[in-house]
C-alpha cells in the first residue's frame, strides 16, 4: 500500500538515452536544486525508457504517493516521444488539439522558412483540462495537468535550456500560486581543497550531528564541498540558522576553504588578482594547457591573464622559454631548478606579475624510482618571490587525474601565497 506524504514531489526523467548512459541526466540535478529553493519536499527521482506501459504504470503508482510529479523528456514529434500520450492513457483521458499551439508551431517554421513536418503537430495535443506551458525556444510545449484530486503532473522537454526557460517563466509562479509549502529551505555551499573528506569530517564531527541545519559533505577529485541546508518558516529564519554554523566551519578549517559562494578555484584566483590589480601567466608541460583552459573558461579573465605557454618537450622549454639545456640535462625536466626557471622565464616573457610553471610525469610511462608516475614539480614566480614545491599524486592515478590534480594544486598554491600577502 502507498501512503501519500503531504507536499511531496517526485522527478521522472524519460528517455532511452538516459538509461544507456549516453546522456548525462543534468535535468534532475537542476530541478532538485530548484525544489529546494522553493521548499518543495523532494522524495524521489526516477529514470525510465521510452516505453508507454512503463510510463503509465509509474504515473499511476506515483499518483498514490505524491502530490506533484515533474517529468522531463518525451515531448518531441518522433514516434518514441510518448510522455503525454502515456500519461493521458494512465487516466483514460483523450488528447485534443489545442489550436493555439498548432498555430504557434506553424509560425515557428514559417519564420525560419522551413517546411513543417506533419509529425510536429502531435505536439499540439493535450488532455482537455491541461494548462499549457509555453516553450519560447522550441516546438514542444509542456503542460500542467491535475487528472485526479491532489495529484498534479508537470511535463517539460528534455532539452535542458528549454526546460529551464519554461520552469523559470511559467512553472515557478504556478507552484507559488497553487502549492502551500510548510517550510522554506536555504542552502549554502563551502568549497575546500588541500584536505581530504575524512579529515574534514573529523574536524567538524559534532557539527555533522546537527539536524537543522544539516551539513552534508561531497567529495570530488581534489575538492570537498560542504552543503549546509536549513529549514525555517521563512527565508530569513532559515538563513539565520546557517550563519553561526558557517562561521564555525570557517573558524575550524581556515584557509582550506577557498569559496563560500560556489566559485571555482580558478574564479577565486581571478578575484584575488583583480583585487590586487595584478596579472598572471602560466607555463605548462605535463598538463598540456589544462591550467590555461581552467582560467580562460571564466568570463572576464582577460583582465588578469596574460597568456600561457605549453612547453611540453625539452626542445620547447629551451627554444621558447630559454631554459638552459645544461640545467635540464643535469637536474631533469621535472625538477625544482627547471620549474623555477620556467616560472621566471614566463613571468618575464609575458610581462606578468605572477607566473606558474608545471612540469611532471603524468604517465602511464616515464616514471623512475626517484621520480615515479604522479610526481609533479611546481614553480611560482612573483614580486620578490620564487617558490617551488614537489608533489607525488601517486602512481595509482591515471593520466587525466594527475593532470587535473596538478591544475588544482597549482592554483591553490598561488591562492595561499596571495592570501599571505594580503
Amino acid at each position: 500500500m502507498f501512503k501519500k506524504i503531504h507536499n511531496s514531489t517526485e522527478i521522472l526523467c524519460i528517455g532511452e538515452e538516459l538509461l544507456s548512459g549516453n546522456t548525462l541526466n543534468s535535468n534532475a540535478t537542476w530541478l532538485a536544486k530548484e525544489f529546494s529553493k522553493i521548499g518543495l519536499r523532494h522524495l524521489r527521482q526516477t529514470v525510465i525508457g521510452d516505453d508507454s506501459k512503463n510510463i503509465q504504470k509509474f504515473i499511476k503508482e506515483a499518483s498514490k504517493r505524491c502530490n506533484l510529479i515533474v517529468t522531463t523528456g518525451g515531448l518531441g514529434p518522433t514516434p518514441d516521444d510518448l510522455t503525454k500520450e502515456s500519461i493521458a492513457k494512465a487516466f483514460c483521458s483523450p488528447l485534443i488539439e489545442f489550436k493555439a499551439i498548432s498555430l504557434h508551431i506553424k509560425n515557428q517554421f514559417k519564420s525560419s522558412n522551413s517546411n513543417i513536418p506533419i509529425s510536429n503537430f502531435k505536439q499540439a495535443f493535450f488532455p482537455k483540462d491541461s494548462l499549457i506551458i509555453p516553450n519560447p525556444t522550441g516546438t514542444a510545449p509542456g503542460m500542467i495537468w491535475t487528472p485526479i484530486t491532489d495529484f498534479t503532473i508537470i511535463t517539460l522537454p528534455g532539452v535542458p535550456f528549454e526546460m529551464k526557460n519554461m520552469w523559470n517563466n511559467t512553472v515557478i509562479q504556478w507552484i507559488k500560486d497553487n502549492i502551500t509549502v510548510d517550510e522554506i529551505v536555504s542552502t549554502k555551499t563551502l568549497s575546500f581543497t588541500g584536505i581530504s573528506e575524512s579529515l574534514l569530517a573529523d574536524k567538524i564531527r559534532d557539527l555533522l550531528e546537527i539536524k537543522n541545519p544539516i551539513i552534508a559533505p561531497y567529495a570530488s577529485l581534489g575538492e570537498v564541498k560542504l552543503r549546509i541546508t536549513a529549514k525555517g518558516p521563512d527565508l530569513e529564519s532559515a538563513n539565520n540558522l546557517i550563519k553561526p554554523i558557517l562561521s564555525e566551519l570557517i573558524k575550524r578549517t581556515g584557509d582550506k576553504c577557498f569559496s563560500k559562494n560556489e566559485k571555482t578555484l580558478a574564479e577565486t584566483i581571478i578575484t584575488l588578482l583583480e583585487e590586487r590589480k595584478e596579472t598572471l601567466a602560466v607555463a605548462e608541460s605535463c598538463t598540456g594547457g589544462k591550467l590555461g583552459d581552467n582560467l580562460t573558461s571564466i568570463p572576464g579573465v582577460s583582465n588578469v591573464f596574460k597568456g600561457g605557454i605549453i612547453a611540453y618537450s625539452n626542445f620547447a622549454k629551451q627554444e621558447i622559454l630559454g631554459i638552459n639545456k645544461e640545467l635540464i640535462n643535469h637536474h631533469g625536466a621535472v625538477s625544482e631548478e627547471v620549474a623555477k626557471a620556467m616560472a621566471i622565464a614566463t613571468k618575464e616573457k609575458l610581462d606578468a606579475d605572477w607566473a606558474i610553471a608545471i612540469s611532471g610525469i603524468a604517465g602511464p610511462s616515464g616514471g623512475t624510482e626517484q621520480k615515479p608516475i604522479g610526481f609533479v614539480q611546481f614553480g611560482i614566480a612573483g614580486p620578490n618571490l620564487l617558490n617551488s614545491i614537489s608533489v607525488n599524486f601517486g602512481s595509482h592515478r591515471d593520466r587525466i587525474e594527475i593532470q587535473e590534480l596538478s591544475v588544482m594544486r597549482a592554483l591553490n598554491e598561488l591562492r595561499l601565497i596571495l592570501l599571505k600577502k594580503a
